[in-house]
C-alpha cells in the first residue's frame, strides 16, 4: 500500500479548490499532530479507540492512506479492550513519514 493516496489528494483539490485545499491540509496537520502528540504521551486507554477513530477520519479525507490503515487496525484493538496492543510507535512514525512526503511533494507545487 502505497503511504499517500495522490488520486484522492488530487480529486479534493479539485473539489474545494487550491486555496481551500491549502486551508484544509494546514488545518489536518495541525489537529493530527496534536492527535498524535497527544497518543504519544498516553491517553487513557479508554480513549485510545477514539483517538484512533479521529485519526483514521482525517487520514482517509486527505489521502494518508497508511496512517489510516494502521488506526483502523489500532481502533478494532482498541474498542475490544485490547488497547495496550496497539503499535502507537508505528502509528507516531508512519504519520512522521507521510507528513514529510506529503509536505515535500506539495511544497514546489505551491510555489508556482
Amino acid at each position: 500500500m502505497d503511504r499517500i493516496d495522490w488520486a484522492r489528494i488530487a480529486q479534493l483539490r479539485s473539489e474545494i479548490g487550491e486555496e481551500d485545499f491549502r486551508e484544509v491540509a494546514a488545518l489536518f496537520l495541525d489537529e493530527v499532530s496534536e492527535t498524535v502528540d497527544r497518543l504519544r504521551a498516553g491517553v487513557p486507554c479508554g480513549r485510545v479507540a477514539e483517538e484512533l477513530h479521529f485519526l483514521k477520519g482525517s487520514a482517509l479525507n486527505l489521502g494518508f492512506a497508511a496512517l489510516c490503515e494502521l488506526c483502523r487496525q489500532g481502533e478494532v484493538s482498541a474498542a475490544a479492550g485490547r488497547a495496550d496492543a496497539v503499535d502507537i510507535p508505528a502509528i507516531v512514525a508512519c504519520y512522521a513519514a507521510s507528513r514529510t512526503e506529503f509536505t515535500a511533494t506539495l511544497a514546489p507545487q505551491a510555489a508556482r
